[in-house]
C-alpha cells in the first residue's frame, strides 16, 4: 500500500508539472527569486511521505515522521519549478493537511486535503514554474 502511494504522489507531480504553463505564473512582483520553501502541517496522524523537486530538479521522495514538515533551499538554475505532493494511509476519517509553497518568501500556493473514510489522503498542489 505504500508503495502504491508513493507511486501515485509520484505520477501526479510529473502530471501536474507536464501541463504547467511557465505563463500561469507570472511574476509581478519583479522578482527572480529562487528561494524555495515546502511546509506541510496539519493533524493527519497516519503514515505519510511527500514527493518534491529538491533544488537540482528531480523529484525526491521523503517519508514524514512529524509535523510540522519544511524543507527550504535555492533552486539551481537548471530547476524548472517547485512540485509539492504528499499521501499516507492509517489516519483518521476527517483529518487535514495543508501544503504550501513559497518562493522568495511569498505564499504561491496552498491546499488543504482531508481524509477519506478509509483514512487516506492525498495532497497534490499546483507545481510552480520559474519565471523564464
Amino acid at each position: 500500500m505504500k508503495s502504491i502511494l508513493k507511486t501515485l504522489a509520484i505520477v501526479m507531480t510529473l502530471a501536474f508539472t507536464a501541463v504547467s504553463c511557465s505563463s500561469d505564473n507570472d511574476d509581478k512582483g519583479g522578482s527572480n527569486s529562487r528561494d524555495v520553501k515546502y511546509e506541510i502541517t496539519g493533524n493527519y496522524t497516519g503514515t505519510l511521505s511527500t514527493t518534491y523537486f529538491e533544488k537540482g530538479g528531480n523529484a525526491l521522495n521523503e517519508d514524514i515522521t512529524k509535523l510540522p514538515w519544511t524543507k527550504e533551499f535555492t533552486a539551481d538554475a537548471k530547476s524548472i519549478g517547485a512540485s509539492l505532493s504528499a499521501s499516507g494511509y492509517g489516519g483518521t476519517p476527517g483529518q487535514t493537511l495543508t501544503g504550501k509553497i513559497y518562493i522568495g518568501g511569498k505564499l504561491e500556493n496552498e491546499l488543504t486535503a482531508t481524509a477519506n473514510s478509509d483514512g487516506i489522503i492525498v495532497l497534490p498542489l499546483t507545481p510552480y514554474v520559474f519565471p523564464q
